[in-house]
């Protein structure tokens, strides 16, 4: 069978949808498209987790050579990072291992815990500016030690969100490095935060690989869509209001989680 044959046309236009959109906001793939996948098409929750971790790291290693080319990236805070989150991935994958992942329990597990992860992203991108003040104003600046191990815990907390439903290394892991790195500018959170997402990703869609949840047909089907959307998106994101678009995506994660719900 040949490569084009593989490719199904109805989930390379959603893999470029989902991906005009990452391309216009920053955030919104793993947050979008395992919805999408649970939602439009059927596809089994531990399905649509696993496949999305590994269309996830192959996108975001691409969006790591253009951060790194432009020196955004701070490999000391994805060390970081990578600290709490690679223990907690493999540590997460091994907790799904004992579940019967296709079976509907897990599936009502994974639908429960992106539905939390879905509104936590809504939350941060709606009252980002609203956080960093009330950070500033009661916490202030931390201390070397204390934001390490901060770093660190919030690195662990990710793994076990995006390992069981592939979403919070985006507007929840933004906001975090904003909170704990203030003097960094946005470039350097959004770099370190997108290269951290690759070993996170990868790792934890290798794992789900092992215990049988990954779909390769519509893996390739989906990178076939995203790329050209991202770049697509990044092109249309300077003629939309950052806002606008951020409220747009926050209301939709807010109506899928409440869909997934019941």
């Amino acid at each position: 069978m040949g490569v084009l044959q593989l490719i199904d046309p109805l989930y390379s236009l959603s893999g470029f949808c989902v991906g005009a959109l990452v391309g216009m906001t920053g955030v919104g793939g793993g947050s979008l498209m395992t919805p999408l996948l649970i939602l439009l098409f059927g596809i089994h929750p531990s399905t649509a987790v696993g496949t999305d971790l590994l269309y996830a790291a192959v996108t975001k290693t691409g969006g790591t050579f253009v951060h790194g080319a432009y020196r955004n990236v701070d490999w000391r805070i994805v060390g970081r990072l990578a600290t709490g989150s690679l223990p907690a991935v493999c540590v997460t994958i091994l907790m799904l291992s004992r579940l019967d992942l296709q079976g509907a329990a897990a599936g009502r597990l994974i639908n429960i815990v992106l539905s939390g992860a879905l509104l936590l992203t809504a939350t941060a991108l709606v009252f980002r500016r609203r956080l960093l003040n009330l950070h500033k104003r009661h916490v202030g600046d931390l201390r070397p030690r204390t934001t390490m191990l901060a770093t660190i815990a919030v690195g662990a907390t990710l793994g076990v969100l995006v390992s069981i439903s592939s979403v919070g290394a985006g507007a929840i892991g933004v906001t975090a490095l904003i909170l704990l790195y203030p003097e960094l500018p946005m470039r350097q959170i959004v770099g370190s935060d997108i290269a951290h997402a690759v070993p996170l990703t990868l790792v934890g869609g290798i794992g789900h690989w092992f215990l049988g949840s990954i779909d390769s047909q519509i893996l390739l089907s989906l990178l076939v869509g995203s790329l050209p959307g991202i770049a697509v998106g990044g092109h249309i994101s300077v003629r939309v209001s950052d806002r606008t678009l951020r409220l747009l995506l926050a209301t939709v994660l807010v109506l899928v989680a409440a869909k997934l719900s019941f």
